[in-house]
């Protein structure tokens, strides 16, 4: 790659719990992940971005006076985005070409496309001679998501792939964008992330629609209480106002405050050490998410069911947002590889095929290469 000048990368991101509250303001809990996407980036002396991929035979041009009109390309709809809501920003963006290279599998729940977004930002970023922002890229990523591709979704993803440092997690405050980090000390467990290979996407699944129901929540609960997003509600006045809501909105949103709650004890369990807390805090929030919120689906079921029925594994929980993806689970480090065979068979007995194993570090988000 030495005809390129610089190698950005961006990571994915795994989130270890608190799903489905990123949105409501509430606290979350992601790592970047060692699965990234790169970007091979040069100038070119035009007023074009050609776009090409190290899997894909497509090469791609985007004009950079109509950013605008790229939204339903099949690839480099994301890289439009991106460069669009940074050109909006106020930044110069330069022609050049790029060479994307993903290892973050595309429809796994681990952000592929965050870490494309953030990755083509940085790489823009570089280009034009100026300082890496990691917050200001990962707000810009977001509203190329929000804006661009559709998904009305949180900041979680895209905070975590630029921001991310390699051996800690993020203790993200979603409504303030703050955030501490926790080193992640596992002692004698590891973290295994499987995915179900049921792809998802999330402009079209039920994602817009959970949305709306928590957004109906805070609206109907707001004539009782005086809170800015639905984060806020403590669990004793949800116990005590949570009669207002009926039905699904009432299941959204009681998941959204015991998420919260199991948030707060996570970080907790976490900067004690107590990988057995955690883990049952894991197994929690997947009964959550699955009989209150309603994104899990039988492929996941059967993962989580698989893996938390194993003596060598503490806790597992799907993460990202469902409807498909990847489960992550606290396993004890003497038996991950006896809990990788056997959840992978109980899985295929249940499911029909197979389910896919990554070996993946708790990595940084942006790094930037001068080659």
């Amino acid at each position: 790659m030495t005809e390129y000048t610089y190698k950005v990368t961006a990571a994915g991101r795994i989130n270890i719990i608190g799903e489905h509250i990123d949105y409501c303001g509430g606290k979350v809990m992601p790592a970047a992940l060692s699965l990234k996407n790169t970007v091979y980036v040069r100038p070119n002396g035009t007023n074009k971005i050609n776009l090409s991929w190290t899997t894909l035979e497509d090469r791609v041009t985007l004009d950079i006076d109509k950013l605008e009109s790229y939204r339903n390309l099949k690839y480099g709809n994301y890289q439009a985005g991106a460069a669009l809501m940074w050109q909006k920003a106020g930044h110069n963006v330069i022609g050049c070409d790029m060479l994307q290279d993903c290892t973050v599998p595309f429809g796994s729940g681990l952000s592929s496309s965050a870490a494309i977004e953030v990755s083509t930002i940085a790489a823009l970023a570089t280009l034009a001679g100026e300082q890496i922002n990691h917050v200001e890229i990962a707000l810009a990523a977001q509203k190329a998501e929000r804006e661009y591709a559709g998904v009305n979704c949180g900041i979680m993803d895209q905070y975590a792939s630029a921001c991310g440092k390699q051996d800690f997690v993020m203790l993200l405050d979603c409504n303030s964008v703050t955030c501490e980090y926790l080193p992640l000390r596992l002692g004698d467990y590891a973290l295994v992330i499987i995915n179900c290979n049921k792809p998802h996407n999330l402009v079209d699944s039920k994602y817009n629609e959970r949305r709306e129901e928590v957004e109906q929540a805070l609206r109907i609960l707001q004539t009782a209480l005086p809170v800015s997003c639905l984060a806020e509600v403590t669990e004793q006045q949800f116990e005590k106002y949570g009669s207002l809501l009926h039905g699904k909105v009432y299941d959204r949103c009681k998941h959204v405050v015991e998420e919260c709650a199991r948030v707060n004890k996570a970080a907790i369990a976490m900067k004690n050490g107590d990988i057995k807390t955690l883990g049952t805090l894991l197994n929690a929030s997947h009964k959550s998410l699955k009989e209150l919120y309603e994104v899990t689906g039988k492929e996941l079921d059967a993962l989580a069911a698989a893996a938390q029925s194993h003596p060598a594994c503490v806790g597992s929980r799907m993460t990202g947002a469902g409807f498909g993806g990847c489960t992550v689970s606290l396993v004890r480090k003497d038996g991950v590889e006896q809990f990788k065979q056997a959840v992978a068979k109980e899985y295929k007995q249940k499911i029909g095929y197979d389910c896919k194993m990554y070996d993946a570090e708790i990595a940084d988000g942006i790094t930037v290469t001068k080659l």
